[in-house]
């Protein structure tokens, strides 16, 4: 009886501890005027650059330690800095269309962590690595890079750097060597997400 009594009472502080950590998770909201998502496509001879707007949310302790994410990239949101604004809408829809995002049938991409760990190594540019799954187009990849994540004042901020291969989700256009118009399949990423309580 003393046996079952005491299996009982640790089994209460055991629940009791598990919802005490839970509790210390905080919910942290992406600040969209405070975030972006760089990207930039090259050919042989040219580049293009821009942006993407992104919304989500994070879930971290008390200390800016991140546990998961979720973020939304709504493609109609892409952005081009490099082209004069006369030439710029003809980029942007053809990015949006078929040959690229494809946006009537998919128009959003997403990205969702699944693992934050710490950095190894001294870097002053990293200080976690991210992994995670990220989906465009319909098609899911897991994906990690390194990043550099900072807490202050009840904000977390992530920033990164680092490239995709777009033949991995399907965007396979202009992708011929010996093409007519070539496109390298390695688009560069670079993100600056601030998420605040």
């Amino acid at each position: 009886m003393k046996y079952q009594f005491a299996l009982y009472a640790l089994l209460i502080i055991a629940s009791a501890c598990s919802r005490k950590n839970e509790n210390l998770l905080s919910t942290y909201i992406v600040d969209e005027s405070h975030s972006v998502i760089g990207w930039k496509g090259a050919a042989p001879d040219h580049f293009h650059e821009g942006s993407f707007s992104l919304w989500g949310k994070i879930h971290g302790d008390s200390n800016g330690n991140i546990k998961d994410g979720k973020f939304s990239i709504p493609i109609a949101s892409i952005k081009n800095f490099d082209l004069p604004d006369t030439i710029k809408p003809q980029l942007l829809d053809h990015l949006k269309g078929q040959d690229f995002f494809n946006i009537a049938l998919y128009p959003d991409a997403g990205f969702e962590i699944e693992r934050v760990t710490p950095y190894d190594k001294f870097s002053p540019d990293t200080t976690h690595i991210i992994q995670g799954v990220f989906t465009m187009l319909g098609k899911t990849n897991t994906i990690s890079f390194p990043a550099k994540i900072t807490f202050e004042n009840g904000s977390i901020r992530t920033q990164a750097g680092f490239s995709i291969d777009r033949l991995k989700w399907g965007m396979a256009s202009f992708s011929d060597p010996n093409g007519e118009l070539y496109i390298f399949p390695e688009v560069e990423i670079k993100l600056d997400i601030k998420a605040t309580k």
